[in-house]
């Protein structure tokens, strides 16, 4: 079910969505979060979403990802009753809390892990202006309880990202090439657009081409080449033997790092 407990959530075209995705975990360990009530000595020790990776959405995939929140009180764990997550700088958010598991470690801590789901086409109706900026920093709010009947409100237990799946495409030309020739190596860069729900050009980036010699085990940078205005990229390079032609992309704060399939070219 869709978590209404936040203020993430709003009205847009045919519904409203709330709540988050998780990454590149932030673990926070304390008792109080940036805000924290509640009732007896129940308290979150550790959170950890998708085990410590982001969370990247595309525009068809639903993605599921947990949120591991280790809880202690000397009564032991009751479990969660409520688990919320959204961006940090709009409180807007798109995941539903699909269930959760609690494993017992000691008579007085459990970790309980929430399931949170994603589908893509639910992103549109989370923002009243444009859903694709909710890709960022993200925060988790949980509920607490324990056996005793002591329950605790953490805010801001975890802090992770939200990212944009991207592609990146790859073709020198031409094949084979001769020893000293020049090889045009093209590409384009793309990432989800969440209102439309398609892969769009990602202009004014940064992106590396790299270069593995034939029988070698790892590519390294040649040079960086930056995106044009619909994601597309070209450079002319100098062939000295035969190798793979492939461009990286580091990805930034809000969309995925992505490489591409190497193009390999011989000598003629």
């Amino acid at each position: 079910m869709y978590d209404r407990t936040r203020v993430g959530r709003r009205r847009r075209r045919s519904g409203w969505v709330a709540t988050a995705c998780g990454s590149v975990a932030l673990v926070l360990s304390t008792a109080t979060g940036a805000h924290a009530e509640g009732r007896g000595d129940v308290r979150v020790v550790s959170t950890v979403v998708n085990g410590g990776a982001d969370v990247t959405v595309g525009t068809a995939q639903r993605v599921t990802f947990p949120i591991a929140i280790t809880v202690r009180d000397n009564s032991g764990v009751k479990g969660l009753t409520r688990v919320s997550t959204f961006n940090r700088s709009n409180l807007y958010g798109f995941s539903s809390w699909m269930g959760t598991t609690c494993k017992k470690k000691s008579s007085t801590t459990s970790v309980c892990t929430a399931t949170m789901m994603v589908d893509p086409t639910w992103i549109a109706a989370s923002d009243d202006i444009d859903s694709n900026r909710i890709a960022g920093l993200w925060t988790v709010n949980a509920t607490v309880e324990a056996n005793d009947g002591d329950y605790w409100i953490s805010d801001s237990i975890a802090a992770y990202k939200v990212k944009r799946a991207s592609k990146l495409t790859t073709d020198a030309t031409p094949e084979p090439v001769a020893k000293g020739a020049k090889l045009t190596i093209t590409g384009k860069l793309s990432r989800a657009n969440w209102e439309t729900l398609k892969y769009q050009g990602f202009a004014g980036q940064d992106v590396k081409l790299q270069y593995r010699k034939a029988g070698a085990a790892h590519y390294s940078t040649v040079k960086t080449v930056k995106t044009g205005g619909s994601g597309q990229l070209s450079t002319k390079v100098t062939v000295t033997s035969a190798g793979s032609w492939r461009w990286y992309f580091p990805g930034t704060t809000t969309t995925a790092r992505v490489v591409s399939a190497g193009d390999a070219v011989a000598l003629r």
